[in-house]
Parts: structure tokens; sequence; C-alpha cells
């Protein structure tokens, strides 16, 4: 009964996770613990919105790459808009 509500908990895990792993493929942009959990959950909302824009939906591994797509994406937007 407990572990049923613990969704938004998985949720943040998982954006930290991807948010981190985002955080070492795009250089010039070092956002440390809370910035990668925002960064993963931000991007987990751009990667379900490029993958229902492109139809394509599919088992957890596939939504996991479109998030990671997805946090790369911000990350390469904070990076152009902090250069300027």
């Amino acid at each position: 009964m407990f572990f049923q509500n613990m969704h938004w908990l998985w949720a943040i895990l998982v954006g930290a996770v991807i948010g981190l792993l985002a955080d070492m493929v795009v250089p010039g942009v070092k956002l440390g613990f809370l910035g990668a959990i925002i960064v993963g959950l931000i991007g987990g909302l751009v990667g379900g919105w490029l993958s229902s824009l492109l139809s394509f939906g599919g088992p957890l591994w596939v939504q996991l790459i479109f998030a990671f797509i997805g946090a790369v994406i911000v990350l390469l937007i904070w990076r152009s808009i902090k250069r300027k």
C-alpha cells in the first residue's frame, strides 16, 4: 500500500539519472544533482511531447530514450541561452 503512492519518487530518481547522463553528454553545462533532477523531469516532458508528435510510443526503454533526448535538447537550449 505504501509503495503504490510513490510514483513521484520514481519520477524524481529516474529524472536524476537521465539528467546526470545528459549532463555528462552535453559539454559546457554542469548543473549538479538538483539541476540534473530538474533537467531530467523537464527532459521527460519534452521527450514525451516529441514521441507523441512523432506518433512513436513503445515500451519503457523507448520512453527512457526519448526522455534522455529531451534532456539533451533542454541542456543544449540552456547552453545556448547562457552563452549569450
